[in-house]
């Protein structure tokens, strides 16, 4: 199957936010239209970074992202542009909604996946977070992409409202026919660092708990699912995907990552002009990349700190691994392949 966001050292991921337009005001959305730009890219702008981010000699995946990037009224002839060009694999990454006739405009093969963002296994759940009606639309739109062909994921974002759901969503899916599941752990970025009222953020325990448990019972239905490792036991070695892989995150903006932990601040590694593809000088997530700390995670450490839990002697009980290193449980086999 397709693998689009996992961390792998041999390939190159690109995620390209086209625009930061959206139709909802999910509670845990990481967009920030101050760092990351009002706007939507012009389609040959688009097609002349994706050129420039392109490697010939390496397995390139795209995902398209937003915002939500079916908004976007030229996605159909952007999807077949970066197909001719050679990316390995196309994702979108969508609330359901299929803006624009997309589903009429494009064919299952020149679309990897559709990958839709659901919260909730009932729309109390998912519209408490994403809002009111979202849960309809996106259930049509998931039912009518699987009509006529599609390969489609969803994406579940677990979070303090709705972890306690997240035990219905293998037999849920199951019934709707998605073999493709991600679970994702909320970051305190966008929306959610703005939420003071609400901790949404899990706690280690909670995690451990039950994700896995989940995971492993969605496989039993012959679903692939992938999640983030999140935590790491001290023995365990810790690798961040910036330093031994190729990750982009790509803004409206010019402004282009390498951790999405960083996107909140004006620490891009790289930035367009001219649409050239530009390092900036230090000081920026590059080199805070190569620093080494018992705790992991580096960026975890500095925005995130909450995570982490010390012992009497002031030493870390666990590290935090990159939030780009996945696992997996495929089908048929459940156990764990980091």
């Amino acid at each position: 199957m397709t693998k689009t966001v996992e961390f792998q050292k041999n390939a190159r991921n690109v995620f390209f936010h086209i625009l930061t337009l959206c139709n909802l005001r999910c509670r845990h959305c990481y967009i920030n239209p101050e760092q990351h730009g009002k706007g939507m890219l012009s389609s040959e702008i688009i097609k002349r970074w994706l050129k420039a981010l392109i490697d010939k000699e390496k397995e390139t995946n795209l995902i398209f992202i937003g915002g939500e990037p079916t908004l976007h009224p030229d996605l159909h002839l952007l999807i077949k542009a970066a197909r001719k060009m050679g990316y390995a694999s196309i994702t979108v990454d969508t609330n359901g909604f299929f803006f624009n006739h997309i589903l009429e405009k494009v064919m299952p093969g020149e679309v990897d996946y559709f990958s839709v963002g659901l919260d909730g296994s009932c729309k109390e759940i998912n519209d408490l977070i994403r809002g009111k009606g979202s849960y309809n639309k996106c259930v049509d739109g998931i039912k009518k992409a699987l009509s006529k062909g599609f390969n489609l994921s969803v994406i579940y974002t677990v979070s303090q409202l709705n972890i306690h759901d997240l035990k219905n969503m293998p037999s849920f899916l199951k019934r709707l026919g998605i073999r493709r599941f991600f679970i994702q752990v909320i970051g305190i970025r966008g929306r959610s660092a703005q939420d003071e009222k609400h901790k949404l953020q899990l706690t280690r325990k909670q995690w451990a708990a039950v994700v896995p448990k989940v995971a492993a019972r969605a496989a039993r239905f012959g679903i692939h699912v992938t999640y983030p490792t999140v935590f790491l036991d001290n023995s365990e070695r810790f690798e961040c995907a910036a330093v031994v892989a190729e990750n982009y995150f790509i803004f409206p903006n010019g402004r282009v990552y390498q951790c999405p932990l960083c996107e909140d601040f004006s620490l891009h590694s790289y930035v367009f002009v001219q649409n050239k593809l530009t390092p900036r000088p230090p000081i920026n997530e590059r080199q805070l990349f190569q620093l080494s700390i018992p705790e992991g995670c580096v960026m975890n450490k500095l925005i995130q700190p909450g995570n982490l839990g010390y012992d009497k002697q002031g030493r870390p009980k666990y590290k935090i691994a990159c939030c780009l290193l996945k696992q997996e449980i495929n089908p048929g086999t459940p156990q764990l392949i980091q």
